[in-house]
């Protein structure tokens, strides 16, 4: 409801308290009622709080409402969205005619799409066309998708309500995000016609997708995956054969147990498997021909994983597996270790920044390995890549994340082994990269970590750029005292006086508008900077970005679910003209104030022409003054009052909310406001020169510890 109205949850719950007429539950708990859309979307229209439900939100409701469960019914508007796309005079014709006769319809014409997609009907095929009883009830709900699909597309409209399920239940599923997905297809060297790729734990088919070809092309792509999720099977099947024209088969099954692609020979596979699962079949596998590498004890499920994966590539072929960073140093996998580098099956370990996957707390790694052929010789060399510390251009420590932050690491990392590939051996990159002898790793621990065989990073680039950091703070720190405010004068009884009124009248007066943040950039050329509610914390540029052009449209990881149409505006009525939300994100224009949201933090920044061009990104709002009535900075100034935010702040139970149009400014005239916005920006630039010098000597302090203790500085 309150993404409905453009409101805080809190302003829901009031409502209910003071509207005798708020719609009653229809089903729910005492503590997490449900209400009917209906009902409720009335109820918004005559309060005058609502102009209209997006479709986007109006079938992700139907969708989350559904008797059978959100799974069933993603699965049922699956079925019917690949319909739409691939024969869609068929869904036309079907859907002309009542919802009961509709329901007895669809199988038949779903099987006639599925068939084709996915292989004929079989125990082992993960989707099969709903029987009519089962479609009865999504018969509303398909109607919808269906036009939805012709507003954004068959493939978009999926990966919507795919996404909007996997954030709305973040702890049911693992997932593979956008970055490590890319980069894992992009080693694996899934860009070739005539692929067959493997994905033998594929969950919600990051990976899979990540390797799949675009819709138009790759017909002769097979990508096959298999998850012992009957339901991640087949929402995988559907998500790929809507996003790709590739050859799509997945099955429902335990891959250690019970494989199903024993006669395919892939020529790549990519994995994100389950991690310390003590439960992957140990006492009954123990004489699998998967072992080809040594059997794996009970606690090193990942090297069963690692083996099966090879076991199922081709000669030749090979495999990428992201893997905890435990077992690259675990004495119970050493002999199995010890045999991928002895046979050459083991190529590179790859150390991601942490923050990269789940667990979001540990750097994971990936593993790339090759199915060593009959007649080929083994490596010599291993390549070790520590991608955590950063990039092998600037060194500094990556969050794994911010997806602004891939970009680099992928190239970085890309160009590294390809170089390796290629020559056989890489020059050794101080603190980011080398490659290793195979018999230098094969001593007792046969320890492949990263971090504790490369070489540390030279401390700053040495004596000579901690010389010119320190000189680069000497005057960051004079000009930081010439810009220190002059002492407080009191202020005067007029003051206590003053005329208040709040950022909602001035956005209905017309003195300004509202934009809020998105989180989503449909719509916007590729590469497009994006300010984020850190970047206006810390008072520094944009540090991230819209998607690039080539890169697929994805679930975002924690969040990786696209977002619906955003809200008109935080704490805006949605009928306000100068609060209404766009389906393109406002650009930042110098003189537009950016206030962060969430939080309960008191902060408020001018956009200069550094900043102008980005897109305001999720938690924050955008104010546009009209700046004959409104000096930015007078508005920036009083919006950051610590008493302002506190009376305009909602709170829930763990965060705090900012209702950006309860905040108040005093009524001056603007020769007036210009008086306090001068004192306000001279309290700005002496807050950026704070920083810069806190930046400047944290820098300093870390560059010194490091070349002291690496010998790059003398004491």
């Amino acid at each position: 409801m309150a993404r409905l109205a453009g409101v805080g949850r809190a302003a829901v719950s009031n409502w209910r308290r003071r509207h005798a007429d708020f719609p009653k539950p229809v089903g729910g708990t005492d503590t997490s009622p449900s209400f009917a859309l209906g009902e409720v979307e009335d109820w918004l229209r005559g309060q005058g709080k609502l102009s209209e439900v997006p479709l986007r939100e109006r079938v992700w409701q139907q969708l989350a409402g559904h008797p059978a469960g959100p799974v069933p019914a993603l699965l049922h508007a699956g079925c019917a969205l690949l319909l739409v796309h691939d024969r869609h005079p068929d869904w036309l014709a079907a859907s002309a005619v009542s919802d009961e006769r509709m329901a007895r319809l669809l199988p038949d014409l779903i099987e006639g799409v599925l068939t084709p997609r996915f292989g004929p009907p079989s125990a082992t095929r993960a989707v099969h066309a709903p029987a009519p009883p089962e479609l009865l009830p999504s018969a509303p709900l398909l109607r919808s998708v269906a036009e939805l699909a012709a507003e954004l597309g068959a493939p978009t409209a999926y990966e919507f309500l795919l996404g909007r399920h996997l954030d709305a239940n973040p702890r049911q599923y693992t997932l593979t995000p956008e970055g490590p997905a890319d980069l894992m297809a992009a080693l694996a060297g899934t860009g070739r016609a005539g692929r067959t790729v493997l994905d033998p734990a594929c969950g919600t088919g990051a990976l899979l997708r990540a390797a799949a070809p675009g819709p138009g092309d790759g017909a002769d792509c097979r990508l096959y995956g298999q998850d012992s999720a009957p339901e991640l099977a087949a929402l995988t099947a559907l998500r790929l054969a809507l996003g790709s024209a590739a050859t799509v088969r997945t099955a429902a099954t335990d891959t250690l147990r019970a494989d199903t692609f024993t006669d395919r020979a892939a020529d790549v596979v990519l994995c994100h498997p389950p991690f310390n699962d003590r439960n992957w079949g140990h006492d009954e596998l123990a004489y699998d021909p998967r072992w080809e590498y040594g059997f794996p004890a009970r606690t090193e499920s990942e090297l069963a994983w690692v083996q099966h994966a090879l076991a199922r590539l081709r000669d030749g072929g090979g495999a990428v597996v992201l893997m905890p960073p435990a077992a690259a140093s675990r004495r119970s996998g050493r002999r199995v270790r010890a045999d991928l580098l002895r046979r050459g099956a083991l190529r590179a370990v790859i150390a991601l920044p942490a923050g990269a996957a789940p667990p979001y707390h540990l750097p994971l790694h990936v593993w790339v390995l090759r199915r060593p052929g009959t007649d080929a010789p083994s490596a010599p060399e291993v390549l070790l890549v520590e991608a955590g510390g950063g990039t092998a251009a600037d060194g500094r420590h990556t969050d794994g994340r911010d997806p602004g932050a891939w970009p680099p690491v992928r190239d970085a990392v890309l160009g590294a082994f390809r170089r390796f590939e290629r020559e056989g051996t890489l020059p050794e990159e101080p603190g980011f990269a080398l490659s290793v002898p195979v018999l230098e790793l094969l001593d007792d621990e046969v320890d492949l970590a990263p971090a504790r065989r490369l070489p540390p990073r030279a401390a700053e680039g040495g004596a000579d750029e901690l010389r010119e950091v320190r000189a680069r703070l000497d005057e960051t720190l004079r000009l930081t005292a010439g810009l220190t405010p002059p002492e407080a004068a009191p202020g005067t009884p007029d003051t206590a006086r003053w005329p208040l009124t709040t950022i909602g009248e001035l956005a209905r007066a017309g003195a300004l508008s509202i934009h809020p943040g998105h989180s989503a950039t449909a719509g916007l050329p590729a590469d497009v900077p994006v300010l984020t509610e850190h970047d206006v914390l810390a008072g520094t540029a944009p540090s991230a970005t819209t998607p690039s052009a080539t890169a697929p449209a994805t679930v975002a990881p924690h969040a990786t679910a696209p977002s619906a149409t955003a809200p008109p505006a935080v704490g805006a009525a949605p009928h306000d003209p100068a609060a209404q939300a766009t389906d393109t994100p406002v650009r930042t224009a110098p003189g537009d104030v950016v206030v962060p949201v969430l939080g309960g933090t008191a902060a408020a920044r001018v956009v200069d022409e550094a900043t102008a061009g980005a897109v305001p990104g999720r938690g924050l709002v955008l104010l546009r003054p009209d700046q004959d009535a409104l000096d930015p900075w007078f508005l920036a100034g009083f919006l950051r009052g610590t008493a302002n935010n506190r009376q305009a702040s909602s709170y829930a139970s763990t965060s705090a909310r900012l209702d950006v149009r309860r905040l108040q400014l005093p009524r001056l005239p603007p020769a007036q406001q210009r008086g306090y916005g001068e004192r306000f920006r001279a309290l700005a630039a002496f807050e950026d020169a704070l920083r810069l010098a806190g930046r400047l000597g944290e820098r300093l302090v870390r560059g010194m510890h490091d070349g002291l203790t690496d010998g790059s500085v003398s004491p």
